[in-house]
């Protein structure tokens, strides 16, 4: 496992240069599957759920997303998402490896965002992602051959 970051500090002085860092980390690692873990916002405060994005076109992390999805929405089942194609998300569409993000859920709701804070939620989301991301290491070539 390689992290592109352990605390919520910026690995260069500007937002592009450190998803340009982040980047070029992710495609030296030749990952199976980069997970980048994010926090969603919106509008209207009553939107809640994890939801995961994928680069428009990968085979590959259309896979990875609907696994992933698929437990997230086990974990939250009133509040189903879909996965979501995306090619303008700078880490999508500059990573050469296999990628998803994963919104776990939104701070523009006030009961989520509570949610998102705390420790013990933290831990049952990054349980609920590996145990989606298990599957997909496991299948590897399987997934692309239906």
């Amino acid at each position: 496992m390689v992290l592109t970051r352990t605390d919520d500090e910026r690995l260069a002085d500007s937002q592009v240069e450190d998803l340009e860092k982040r980047v070029e980390i992710m495609n030296e690692s030749e990952a199976a599957l980069v997970v980048s873990i994010h926090q969603n916002s919106y509008s209207d405060p009553s939107v809640s759920g994890a939801q995961v994005f994928y680069c428009t076109g990968s085979e590959e992390g259309e896979a990875a997303a609907g696994l992933l999805q698929e437990k997230l929405n086990e974990m939250n089942p009133e509040h189903q998402k879909e996965i979501k194609a995306n090619d303008t998300y700078y880490i999508l569409k500059n990573t050469r490896v296999p990628v998803v993000i994963v919104e776990c859920g939104f701070l523009s709701n006030y009961e989520e965002a509570e949610k998102l804070a705390g420790e013990e939620y933290q831990t049952i989301v990054a349980e609920v992602v590996a145990d989606g991301v298990v599957p997909y290491i496991e299948s590897g070539e399987e997934l692309f051959s239906r």
